[in-house]
């Protein structure tokens, strides 16, 4: 037989504080109509607009590569916004290499590119935007971003 349950105790102390994974972040953007020489094997997208870098992640001197400190799941996503259409492609590298599903290479000429992913990365990778595919001088839009470049680690 069990008896009436007792009063509640004391509330206990309040835990410690956990870590914030998503405290690891990149945002930074290109809003100048940069004038990008576009090659077949890639021409990193430069962003030196609106940076807001965390803790983990830093930045080239030529605002072209992202490099993350710490390895985990990353949720990456972009967008290029160019003034006239063009049939270029656009894609993240990882390292120099592409990123598949980031890969954005339209049938038809465009002036918007975008992509998000969530992917593994490791200690030390190095992320860059670029255009390429075709020769040509592709120039960012001034009336909205012309690229934009979203990087956040979730675990």
């Amino acid at each position: 037989m069990t008896g009436a349950t007792g009063p509640t105790g004391a509330t206990g102390s309040t835990g410690a504080t956990g870590t914030s994974i998503t405290a690891t972040y990149a945002f930074a953007n290109n809003t100048s109509g940069t004038a990008i020489s576009v090659l077949l094997g890639g021409t990193n997208v430069p962003l030196p607009n609106n940076q807001n870098i965390g803790p983990g992640i830093t930045v080239s001197g030529g605002n072209t590569v992202f490099t993350v400190a710490n390895a985990g799941n990353y949720y990456i996503s972009y967008s290029i916004n160019i003034t006239a259409s063009l049939l270029v492609s656009s894609r993240i590298t990882i390292n120099g290499a592409p990123l598949a599903g980031t890969i954005n290479s339209p049938a038809l000429a465009t002036t918007s590119f975008s992509a998000t992913i969530i992917t593994t990365l490791a200690a030390g990778d190095a992320i860059s935007l670029q255009l390429f595919g075709l020769l040509a001088v592709a120039t960012l839009s001034t009336t909205t971003p012309g690229a934009v470049l979203t990087i956040i680690r979730l675990s």
